[in-house]
C-alpha cells in the first residue's frame, strides 16, 4: 500500500504539474494577447489624439479594408524581442500615466520623426510591406526604394513614411499663398535708399516684402570663451582679439516670407536636380537660378509666415543673397564668423548677452532637473529647448539683444559664410588685433553659430561653435544627385543676412 501510494502520488503531482503547465501557457498567452489589444494599450496609454488619429491613417482607412493594430507597429514582430520590448513599453507607460502630468507632455514633439524613431520597429514594418517593388509604386517611389536598399543600416521606413501610422494634415505647398491676397498688398517698386550708417527697412523691388536691417557700429572683441567658462568646447579657443568693420545686419532671421519672395520668383529658372550632373563647379551656375521644389515639407507644418526659413542648404542661402544684392543693388550675404557672433554678443563679454549663466539654466543638471530653475530671464530673449514646444516661433516672442537683434542666440542656428575648423582660433596670430578674419581657406563644412529650439542653455552660448553635416543632413533624399537646395533631415538651421558697408 506504501508503494502504491507513492507511485500514485507521484503520478498525480506529474498529472498535476502536466496541467498547471497547460494552464499557466493559456493563461500566458491570453494575458499577453489580451494585453496586445488596442483597447488594453488605449486604457493607459496617455496620448490624447492617438486612437483618432490612428483611425484617419491609411493604416485604418484604406481601400483593402484591413486595420493595423498598435503592437503591429509599436512592438517587434515577436519572439522574446516582442516581450521585452512589450514589458520595457508598459511599464513606461504605466509610469507615465501614473506619475507625469500628461496635460504638460508636448504629444506634437512626440509625434516628430526624431522621437518616432524610437517607438516604431524596422522589422515590423517589413514583416508586413516584404515587397518593396508592387506594381502600383511610384516613379518615386522606386526611386526611393532603390535607395533604401541601398543603405538599410542608415535608413528607417519610417524617415518617409511618418505619417502611414497616424494621420498627421498635409502640409501646404511651398507657396500656397497667404491670408491675404498678393494683389491686396503693396508692391515694392524701389529698393530702399540708404545715405547714412543708420538702421533702415529694406524694401525688395517687384514684392510686397520688407524687413529691418540694424546698423551694427564697428568695434574690437574677444572671439570664442575663456577656459573658465561653463560647458565650454575645445573648438571656442584659445581667445583671439577681433576687430571689426560696421556692417548691417537683419534684425531677426530671414523669414519664410522673405524666402518664399526668392523662390517665386526664380523657381521657374531653377534646374532639376539630374541637370547638375554635368555642371563641375556651382558656381558656375546664374545668381537667377532658383531651388527645386522641396523633397519633403520644409516648414515641418509648423507654418510659415514670419516663422525663420529653415531646411535650405548652404549653398541656397548663397544664391538667395545673389538674388536680393541683384534686386535691391546692394551687397548682401552671409556673416563672417567673427561678425556673426561680435552681434550676438551685443557689446557684452558673459556666457549670454543678458544676466545668468548656463550651469544657472542647464536643464541637465541633476539640481537643476530635482528643483526645477527660475529661466523667466532666459526665456525672455530667446527660443530653446525649455519654450519652444519643439518648434521655431515668430520673432515677436522675444526681447532683442543690445544692438537690437532678435534671437541671435536661439530660436534657429544660423550659416555664417566661413569654412569651419576646430582650430580656427588657434591659427590667427596672439598678442595683436585680426582686423575682419574670415575663416579657413577652404574646408569641408560651414561654420553654424546660435543655438536653436532644439538646444538646452548649454549651447545657445555666444561662443559655442558649430558646423554643417552635410553626409547626416541628407541622408533620407533619395535623389541622385541628392538636392543642392534642401536638406532632408535638418530642420533647426536658418540663416540671417548682413549687407556692407559703401557698395
Amino acid at each position: 500500500m506504501g508503494i502504491f501510494s507513492f507511485k500514485s502520488t507521484q503520478r498525480y503531482i506529474k498529472i498535476f504539474i502536466f496541467l498547471s503547465g497547460i494552464v499557466t501557457i493559456i493563461a500566458f498567452d491570453w494575458i499577453v494577447d489580451y494585453t496586445s489589444s488596442n483597447s488594453f494599450c488605449e486604457s493607459c496609454h496617455v496620448h490624447p489624439q492617438a486612437t483618432t488619429s490612428w483611425k484617419l491613417s491609411t493604416h485604418f482607412d484604406n481601400k483593402s479594408g484591413v486595420a493595423i493594430n498598435c503592437v503591429q507597429c509599436h512592438l517587434p514582430p515577436g519572439g522574446f524581442d516582442y516581450l521585452a520590448a512589450k514589458v520595457q513599453t508598459g511599464l513606461r507607460d504605466v509610469y507615465s500615466s501614473l506619475f507625469k502630468d500628461t496635460d504638460k507632455i508636448n504629444w506634437e514633439l512626440k509625434s516628430s520623426r526624431a522621437f518616432a524613431v524610437n517607438h516604431v520597429y524596422k522589422a515590423s514594418c517589413i514583416s508586413c510591406h516584404s515587397n518593396l517593388f508592387p506594381r502600383t509604386l511610384s516613379k518615386k517611389g522606386e526611386e526611393a526604394h532603390f535607395y533604401y536598399d541601398r543603405k538599410p543600416d542608415e535608413l528607417r521606413c519610417i524617415n518617409c513614411h511618418l505619417e502611414v501610422g497616424h494621420f498627421h494634415e498635409k502640409p501646404p505647398e511651398l507657396l500656397s499663398g497667404d491670408s491675404e491676397k498678393e494683389d491686396q498688398k503693396t508692391i515694392f517698386i524701389k529698393a530702399a535708399k540708404v545715405d547714412s550708417f543708420t538702421n533702415y527697412i529694406e524694401t525688395i523691388p517687384g514684392t510686397s516684402i520688407a524687413f529691418e536691417m540694424i546698423a551694427i557700429p564697428g568695434g574690437t572683441f574677444m572671439i570664442g570663451s575663456p577656459e573658465s567658462e561653463d560647458y565650454r568646447d575645445t573648438d571656442e579657443g584659445p581667445q583671439r582679439e577681433i576687430a571689426i568693420s560696421p556692417f548691417w545686419m537683419e534684425r531677426h532671421e530671414v523669414t519664410w516670407d522673405e524666402y518664399e519672395a526668392f523662390y517665386k520668383e526664380t523657381k521657374s529658372e531653377g534646374r532639376s536636380e539630374d541637370q547638375y550632373r554635368f555642371v563641375k563647379n556651382v558656381k558656375e551656375l546664374d545668381g537667377a537660378t532658383g531651388p527645386t521644389p522641396a523633397y519633403g515639407n520644409p516648414d515641418q507644418g509648423w507654418g510659415k509666415g514670419e516663422r525663420p526659413a529653415i531646411t535650405m542648404t548652404h549653398y541656397a542661402t548663397r544664391r538667395y543673397c545673389d538674388w536680393l544684392s541683384n534686386k535691391t543693388g546692394k551687397k548682401y550675404r552671409l556673416p563672417t564668423e567673427a561678425e556673426w557672433e561680435y552681434a550676438a554678443r551685443g557689446q557684452t563679454k558673459s556666457a549670454y548677452f543678458f544676466a545668468g549663466s548656463p550651469t544657472q539654466f542647464s536643464q541637465q543638471r541633476f539640481w537643476n532637473k530635482l528643483f526645477g530653475v527660475d529661466t523667466t530671464n532666459i526665456n525672455s530673449y530667446l527660443i530653446y529647448f525649455v519654450n519652444s514646444d519643439g518648434k521655431s516661433h515668430i520673432p515677436s516672442r522675444v526681447k532683442t539683444n543690445p544692438f537690437g537683434l532678435i534671437n541671435t542666440l536661439g530660436n534657429v542656428k544660423e550659416f555664417c559664410r566661413d569654412w569651419y575648423a576646430p582650430d580656427t582660433y588657434m591659427k590667427y596670430p596672439g598678442g595683436r588685433k585680426i582686423i575682419d578674419p574670415t575663416g579657413p581657406s577652404q574646408g569641408k563644412e560651414y561654420v553654424i553659430r546660435g543655438g536653436s529650439y532644439l538646444n538646452d542653455a548649454d549651447n545657445v552660448r555666444a561662443a559655442d561653435r558649430d558646423h554643417t553635416k552635410t553626409v547626416r543632413w541628407m541622408r533620407t533624399d533619395p535623389q541622385i544627385p541628392k538636392s543642392l537646395w534642401w536638406y532632408s533631415d535638418c530642420a533647426d538651421v536658418g540663416f540671417r543676412v548682413v549687407c556692407e558697408v559703401g557698395n
